[in-house]
């Protein structure tokens, strides 16, 4: 059993800094802008001969009940219920000031061990703030500089009592990964909503803002035997809309990584707006990545005539996105969970789908059947020649197929190949590559 650390303390003090010096990768959002954290990020990291799960949390502050200071308080307090050590921070250049003490009350509440780091205290004007933090109550401070990566021996020396007590072992490095999922679509569509339902907790801040999830933020989620590490992700919104704003842009960036990190994508649609613009954008990107990918239909509970409905939604989908036609579509509803149980078996046929390999022989003789039943056209009164086709990889399947003159293929051509290929071996939900592969003419001079 490994030691869970929650980074705890008021907006701006450093916590998402020192997590990302623990963890060894900048994982969560670091900008000058107060409150950029606003739900939990978790990640496995080694302090020493330590490993730990790290918990970045948003900042404690007041707020009126149900706004969103008074939530993400909430979430953060949710993690220090979780944890078995809180790594309290303040700002050791502004002082204890009165947010830091309201945040104090809530840990001494909570009843869990405390570290109390003094953040910030390379340079003078710090020395004040680290006397003073004597006053919270938690003990001698731990003196650090997490951009500069100064304490962190002194860090990991005041936590190691706590790993003992926790009984923390290393775990096996080699031991199955899980299934990478991330949720992903444009803002206010309903992501992090089914991500809480998903988990059966409310993991993420959700409300009716539009952008409330800034960084993408993941939970382990056990379904079965099968292990899956969920990402909620930033709303992806029109680029022109993105840009000159960093903190969104690095909110972009966050998704987009998420995307590349996933192993399957579900890509959330408003069931009322279904398949706008930017929704084949995203797809798009999620296809060009090499992605699995399944539609999630949400707000499926304000649907009024159902009648139809799916496959209405699948027809569109095949004419708007031929590049990943077949891909599996469920309508689901945070609210009332309708759909949700079909939206797992989905992912894990997608997934499926996703890591395929085909044998060579099985290949040719569907190669064989295709060109018997649609022969190549002839490019300039030339025939075109397609020999053979292999599969050089799979996560996504990607074939390989040899000849001459098959760069001059139509795209017309090579769709109906494609098509075939994920009709025959049930590949729906995965992108296809198509490699041409030429052949050097032997007489051609060097």
């Amino acid at each position: 059993m490994s030691l869970t650390i929650a980074i705890v303390g008021r907006a701006n003090v450093g916590k998402s800094t020192l997590f990302n010096k623990l963890v060894g990768r900048k994982l969560a959002l670091v900008h000058d802008t107060p409150g950029v954290t606003r739900d939990r990020r978790e990640a496995e990291a080694v302090l020493g001969s330590l490993r730990v799960r790290v918990v970045d949390t948003a900042g404690i502050e007041m707020g009126d009940k149900d706004s969103l200071a008074a939530r993400m308080t909430a979430q953060s307090l949710s993690a220090v219920a979780d944890a078995d050590v809180c790594v309290f921070v303040i700002d050791a250049r502004e002082g204890v000031t009165t947010a830091d003490e309201i945040a104090a009350g809530h840990l001494r509440k909570a009843g869990k061990p405390v570290v109390l780091v003094t953040n910030k205290c390379e340079g003078r004007s710090a020395k004040a703030g680290m006397s003073e933090a004597w006053r919270l109550g938690f003990g001698e401070p731990v003196e650090m500089s997490a951009e500069h990566g100064t304490g962190f021996g002194e860090l990991l020396e005041a936590l190691q009592p706590f790993a003992e007590a926790a009984g923390e072992a290393p775990r096996d490095a080699e031991a199955d990964k899980p299934l990478r999922l991330a949720i992903v679509g444009r803002p206010n569509v309903g992501k992090s909503s089914l991500f809480n339902r998903l988990l059966g907790s409310e993991r993420a801040l959700t409300g009716p803002e539009a952008g409330i999830t800034r960084d993408a933020i993941a939970a382990r989620w056990q379904v079965g035997m099968r292990e899956i590490l969920l990402h909620d992700t930033a709303g992806l919104r029109k680029k022109a809309r993105a840009a000159g704003h960093t903190l969104e842009e690095m909110s972009v960036a966050s998704t987009l990584d998420a995307i590349r990190f996933a192993d399957c994508v579900i890509l959330v649609i408003d069931a009322l707006q279904a398949f706008e613009k930017q929704d084949l954008t995203i797809a798009d990107l999620v296809v060009r990545e090499g992605r699995a990918v399944v539609f999630a239909i949400s707000k499926w509970d304000l649907v009024k005539e159902r009648a139809g409905a799916v496959g209405k939604l699948k027809d569109k989908l095949d004419r708007l996105l031929p590049q990943i036609a077949g891909a599996p579509l469920v309508g689901v509803s945070a609210v009332t969970g309708e759909g949700v149980d079909r939206l797992v078996p989905a992912v894990v046929a997608a997934d499926k789908a996703w890591n395929t390999r085909v044998a060579t022989a099985t290949l040719n003789r569907f190669l064989e059947e295709a060109l018997a039943r649609h022969a190549p056209p002839a490019i300039h009164g030339r025939r075109v020649r397609i020999r053979y086709m292999t599969q050089p990889k799979s996560r996504p399947p990607t074939f390989a197929l040899f000849g001459n003159q098959l760069k001059a293929l139509p795209d017309a051509y090579l769709r109906y190949l494609t098509n075939g290929l994920r009709d025959t071996f049930k590949l729906e939900g995965a992108p296809i590559r198509l490699l041409l592969r030429t052949g050097k003419n032997p007489y051609a001079k060097e």
